[in-house]
């Protein structure tokens, strides 16, 4: 018997069906951002670039908390907020950065340049289309895709081409392997202090960028602490789960 399966339908007021899509304007104003901070690194307003991206960094890490709030999947059920973050995402986490690596002189000059420039926009391509990339325990699989922060600290930290390069592709390659990285606005454990830092870290990003060419030293440092804190965090979280995981299948 052939059956038919009728479209969802939406669920709750016209007023939360409007807060909905208001939602989703607010979440796919992330593209119109990257735009202005690709224009705005080729004219090099560097750190009218830096700023811009910021902006779409408190849009992205906002606009999930709204939409589970609002519950926008029942109310708008037959839209993908999913996808469109992943859109807004590519181009800001992404693209954005690297044309204002490339910009900026921050990788090297000629063909070589270009070649690392691919790196994060191929591996990047193939992690947003991974199923798994997100964990159903909420954590990113994989270096997420933080190409926007490693364009930040090569700018303000003036790092050399050599340097991003080999940053570049240790990123790119970490892409691939099977770290569980936080994520701060979903995680189960420690909630509250990882959004804490990961707010934290915003306000140090708009401090030492108000202060370049010559940034706070202790922002700066207090922001790097933060990144080893994330890194160290998301290792340790990986070893000890596939610890448990060992001794639960040796038991």
């Amino acid at each position: 018997m052939l059956t038919l399966e009728l479209p969802s339908r939406p669920t709750g007021s016209v007023r939360a069906r409007v807060a909905g899509w208001a939602l989703h304007v607010y979440t796919a104003s992330g593209s119109v951002l990257a735009l202005l901070a690709v224009l705005a690194a080729v004219d090099g307003r560097v750190d009218e670039a830096l700023w811009v991206l910021l902006a779409a960094l408190v849009v992205d890490g906002t606009d999930g908390m709204l939409a589970r709030r609002l519950r926008v999947s029942e109310t708008i059920p037959g839209f993908d907020g999913a996808r469109l973050d992943d859109i807004v995402d590519y181009l800001t986490y992404v693209f954005a950065p690297v044309v204002l690596l490339l910009c900026t002189g921050r990788l090297p000059g000629g063909t070589w340049g270009l070649v690392l420039a691919a790196l994060p926009l191929l591996a990047s391509c193939i992690q947003f289309c991974r199923k798994d990339a997100k964990t159903e325990d909420h954590y990113f699989l994989g270096f997420p895709s933080y190409w926007n922060v490693v364009a930040f600290y090569a700018v303000v930290l003036d790092l050399s081409p050599a340097v991003v390069a080999v940053v570049l592709v240790t990123c790119s390659v970490l892409v691939f392997v099977p770290i569980k990285y936080l994520y701060p606005s979903r995680a189960r454990r420690f909630r509250l202090l990882n959004l804490g830092l990961a707010g934290l870290w915003l306000v140090l990003y708009a401090v030492i960028l108000a202060g370049m060419p010559d940034p706070s030293r202790v922002a700066l440092v207090l922001s790097l602490a933060y990144l080893a804190y994330y890194l160290l965090a998301s290792v340790l979280l990986t070893v000890l789960q596939r610890l448990r995981r060992v001794r639960l299948l040796a038991s």
